[in-house]
Formats: C-alpha cells, sequence, structure tokens
C-alpha cells in the first residue's frame, strides 16, 4: 500500500472517530472525492449528514463552505455578485464570490431551495465553473459538492430535477444507527462537553491530510485495471434498467419506466477503480462493481406507477438487478 492510500485509509478511519455507526457513509464520502464526483446523502433529520461532511473537510487541510438551503434563497446567496467599487476616483465592478468557491462545499437541505438555486448549483456542478453576469468563473482543482436532502415526503420538501440527480455520483442512505452505536454516540458528544476529544484540526494538526494526497490519488485511479469481464458487468447492469426485457424472469420491467443514463456506467467504473484502490488492489473485481451498484445506480432510474404503487423502492431494484445481471 502507497503513502496516497495510506493517508486516505488514515482520514477514513479519523473521519469515524467522529461520525459513530455510518462507515458506510465515511467510505462514500471518500470515494466520491477519489473519483472526482458529488455525493448526496439522505436521511432523516438528525442521522449524521451534516456532521460527516464537516468531520471529513475538517480533516482535509483544505477550504470549507457550507450553504443552508432555504426556499427563499438566491442564486447569488450560492454563486456570489458583482458589487460596485469606488476605486482611484472612477466607480469599477468587483466579484465578490459565494459559498460555492470552496474545494468542499456542504449543500444542507438542498432539496428545499427554488429552481433558480438548483440551476446555478448545477453548473458548478457539472462545468467545474460560475456565470455571472457575462463572466465565466473557474472553480478550485480539488471541488466537490456534498449534499444533504431529507427524504421527499418530510414537509417542504421537493425532489430534485432528474438532470440534476444524475450529476451526482453517488446517493447516499444514512439510517438511523443501532442500539450500541447509540451509546456510543452519547458518549461522543459527552467527552465532546468535556473537551477529552478533539475534532477540530486546529487543535490536533498530526492528523490533517494534506489535499495534494487527494490529487495523487486522482491520478493513480486511471492506472487500476478493468478487465473485459468487468467492463461488460457495467455495461450489463446499466442495460439492464434501459432494456428490462431481456430478463423476463424478473421483475426490472414491471418496477422500471426509465433507465440509466451514460453517466451511471462513467460512475460505475470510476467508482469501481477507486474502491479496488482503497483495498490495495490494482485492478477491480466483479465484487467491487457489485459494492458501488446500490449507491451509484439507486438514484439513476425512474421507477413505474406499479412499483410506487407497491411501496418498491430504488434499492429493492438494485438487489434485483444484482441477482439477475449474470457476471461475464
Amino acid at each position: 500500500m502507497n503513502q496516497a492510500q495510506q493517508a486516505i485509509n488514515r482520514l477514513i478511519e479519523q473521519t469515524e472517530k467522529s461520525v459513530i455507526g455510518q462507515r458506510h457513509v465515511v467510505e462514500a464520502l471518500v470515494i466520491g472525492l477519489l473519483a472526482n464526483g458529488h455525493v448526496l446523502l439522505e436521511g432523516l433529520p438528525g442521522t449524521a449528514k451534516t456532521r460527516s461532511v464537516k468531520s471529513l473537510a475538517n480533516l482535509l487541510s483544505t477550504d470549507f463552505g457550507r450553504i443552508q438551503f432555504t426556499p427563499d434563497l438566491l442564486p447569488s446567496d450560492v454563486t456570489g455578485t458583482e458589487i460596485y467599487q469606488d476605486l482611484d476616483g472612477k466607480p469599477q465592478l468587483h466579484f465578490q464570490p459565494g459559498p460555492i468557491f470552496n474545494s468542499i462545499v456542504l449543500a444542507d437541505e438542498v432539496n428545499r431551495a427554488p429552481a433558480k438555486v438548483q440551476a446555478a448549483l448545477l453548473e458548478a456542478m457539472a462545468e467545474g465553473t460560475i456565470t455571472v453576469g457575462d463572466t465565466t468563473h473557474q472553480l478550485p482543482e480539488l471541488f466537490m459538492v456534498l449534499a444533504t436532502q431529507n427524504p421527499v415526503e418530510q414537509e417542504g420538501t421537493y425532489p430534485l430535477p432528474e438532470a440534476q440527480m444524475d450529476r451526482f455520483m453517488m446517493k447516499v442512505t444514512v439510517e438511523y444507527p443501532e442500539d450500541e452505536a447509540e451509546r456510543d454516540i452519547i458518549r461522543l458528544v459527552r467527552g465532546e462537553e468535556l473537551g477529552a476529544i478533539v475534532t477540530s484540526p486546529n487543535n490536533d494538526l498530526q492528523d490533517n491530510i494534506n489535499p495534494d494526497v487527494v490529487l495523487e490519488a486522482r491520478r493513480q485511479l486511471p492506472n487500476i485495471t478493468v478487465s473485459d469481464l468487468v467492463e461488460r458487468y457495467i455495461v450489463a447492469l446499466v442495460m439492464a434498467t434501459r432494456k428490462p426485457e431481456r430478463y423476463p424472469n424478473s421483475n426490472l420491467s414491471k418496477w422500471i419506466e426509465v433507465g440509466s443514463s451514460p453517466r451511471a456506467s462513467i460512475a460505475l467504473d470510476k467508482c469501481a477503480r477507486a474502491y479496488a484502490w482503497l483495498q490495495g488492489r490494482d485492478h477491480v473485481l466483479p465484487d467491487d462493481v457489485r459494492a458501488m451498484s446500490p449507491m451509484v445506480l439507486g438514484h439513476r432510474f425512474t421507477l413505474t406507477y406499479d412499483a410506487l404503487a407497491d411501496g418498491i423502492n430504488h434499492l429493492r431494484i438494485v438487489e434485483e438487478l444484482l441477482d439477475h445481471v449474470e457476471i461475464g
């Protein structure tokens, strides 16, 4: 295991100390960081979604911005705005960057904001740029949106547009912790109140991870080998969402209305390589693809009315995919 892998695994371990019982969430955030993608966290209030993102950002010596999405939020609250300044007696327009111009951006409760704000965020996620007036501004090289949302059944929430959902490399479901983890959370917070556990990077600098490690890891990912067998498996999983009739013995045709876009194949390939890299391997196994499929594919297809009526969710359909699509 090389130095970058050791550092990234240490990042996961340190983040877990602040986020109890949510290892799959921490791993997903780090994989998204390595694969240069954006991650959407969905769960009920109080499930440590915001804490997970802030803990990860605290351990990276990089810029962090937080945007609390509300129904009255304006695009300029996200992107920044041009302001007039009097320079040597001459009025000039000066761009004041918004919180989106940080390396890690927490978009908290992203599904509470109006459409114009979502459009501004979409440009940043898709292009890595922000356009204000006639000028396009480049975002940092290390840029990642980590968004949280409450389930759409919650009061005051709205479904995200399909185009924006597709821009998230992964969607991670955050569940309530188990009994023992709940006790550990109580002890963690009690220890923080007593000052026994330090989570601030300013007080524990030796645990910080240099963001250059993330960029180095990204440079290594293209060297991870993906065999023809694994490539065919990735394509077969995605095509099964578009042509479910190929699997007549499954419920896919009954449950899937619109299948996944080619972004699903690209994201599954990237995330599987990042997952294999984290395990210290130089090649991707079919099990790596299977491990990443629920988070990569689970938000990229539309359910039929029958599926909705029967209470079938996206993750149940991914299970059906993995059960019926053969490797090879």
